[in-house]
């Protein structure tokens, strides 16, 4: 194996990113990130031609790791790389549902109400919580359940 197959086998893991002008590069992820608005992006570097200057002058062109940000749909795994070790990052990780304080206009009615974390219902004062969470939730009659977005449904409480 040469210096540049070694280097590349440790760099990884590898996926093949769609640039917005439909070009394809292949690019080393480094994590995953969630942002606030649910989508997922892949945090990558992409290994850009680069001018490397020795101490004595002579030049040479060589590959430098540039971060890039790509979102989730526009990279495709490379068969054999191995993705599970990736950290994942950001606040709303894993929270897909969305707990809505609700005004309780009796005692017995419910003060929350369940939503998924897209439905625009989810107004006002409201939390993201975990899917395990929101399945303990559901089963709790003191919780209502948005009759628009049905989590019941998907979470088959």
């Amino acid at each position: 194996m040469g210096v540049e197959e070694e280097w590349r086998s440790k760099a990884g893991p590898w996926a093949r990113a769609t640039l917005p002008d439909g070009q394809e590069l292949d690019v080393v992820v480094t994590s995953r990130h969630r942002s606030r608005d649910g989508a997922w992006w892949y945090e990558c570097e992409a290994i850009l031609p680069a001018r490397h200057e020795a101490a004595d002058g002579a030049t040479k062109p060589t590959g430098a790791p540039t971060p890039i940000s790509v979102q989730a749909e526009r990279i495709t795994p490379i068969p054999g790389e191995d993705y599970s070790t990736l950290p994942t990052e950001g606040a709303v990780a894993g929270r897909q549902w969305v707990l809505q304080k609700t005004h309780q206009y009796s005692e017995d009615s419910p003060s929350r109400r369940l939503h998924r974390r897209d439905c625009w219902q989810a107004r006002d004062s409201h939390t993201c919580i975990t899917t395990e969470q929101a399945m303990l939730l559901c089963a709790d009659q003191k919780v209502a359940i948005c009759d628009v977005c049905r989590p019941d449904r998907a979470l088959r409480c």
